[in-house]
């Protein structure tokens, strides 16, 4: 099946590395003029040395007023992949103030942000949309020193059902995907240790974890 985007453009947040990376670069194959939003500037650099046709923009989105600032100045957005993401492990009674606060900001309020952001627009235009939210299934199962991480996962399905149904009726869909362990640099730090990733390996069938691609 061939997959067409041509004449759409795509905002991808934390799409440095890891699992954001491949959606920007695959939808950017499939036609998409593709807008890839992070934090790094030497990956961002890197990402457009090798793929010339997207568009770099370096950004903090857990900043509202300047993901407002930068965001407004972008250009239409018909597609949005919300990536950015990150995850403290820690014991539940070892969490700080600032760990909720910097995973929140990020997995859950930057959100929140963008999505309002483009959906404004998108209303604006009378334009349909597409919005992915890229939760986890740690939103679904507890995972041990995972409390915060699966917290701000949960508060991202419970966004995405409401703005669903909110936004349905303008053509708007929001969706939410729940990936299972994907060994990006995120990944590994969770699970690497082989006696952590034994006994979540035997349930899957194909006894591996996912690799991005």
């Amino acid at each position: 099946m061939e997959i067409n985007f041509n004449g759409k453009r795509a905002l991808v947040t934390g799409a440095s590395k890891g699992i954001g990376r491949d959606i920007a670069v695959q939808l950017s194959k499939c036609g998409a003029k593709v807008v890839a939003v992070a934090r790094s500037k030497d990956l961002l650099d890197k990402l457009k040395s090798e793929h010339p046709s997207i568009e770099t923009i370096q950004l903090d989105v857990s900043d509202w007023k300047k993901t407002d600032q930068v965001l407004s100045k972008s250009g239409p957005i018909d597609l949005l992949v919300n990536n950015a993401g990150l995850g403290w492990l820690k014991p539940m009674t070892e969490i700080e103030q600032k760990d909720c606060d910097d995973v929140f900001a990020i997995n859950t309020k930057a959100l929140i942000n963008v999505t309002r952001l483009v959906v404004k627009d998108l209303l604006a235009r009378k334009a349909p949309g597409s919005i992915v939210n890229i939760s986890s299934q740690a939103s679904l199962v507890g995972l041990l020193n995972h409390t915060v991480y699966c917290a701000s996962k949960g508060a991202v399905d419970a966004f995405t059902r409401a703005a669903a149904l909110e936004y349905g009726p303008y053509n708007i869909r929001v969706n939410a995907v729940n990936p299972t362990v994907i060994m990006t640099e995120m990944g590994k730090l969770g699970w690497s240790d082989p006696k952590i990733a034994g006994p979540f390996l035997e349930k899957i069938p194909l006894r591996r974890y996912g690799d991005g691609k």
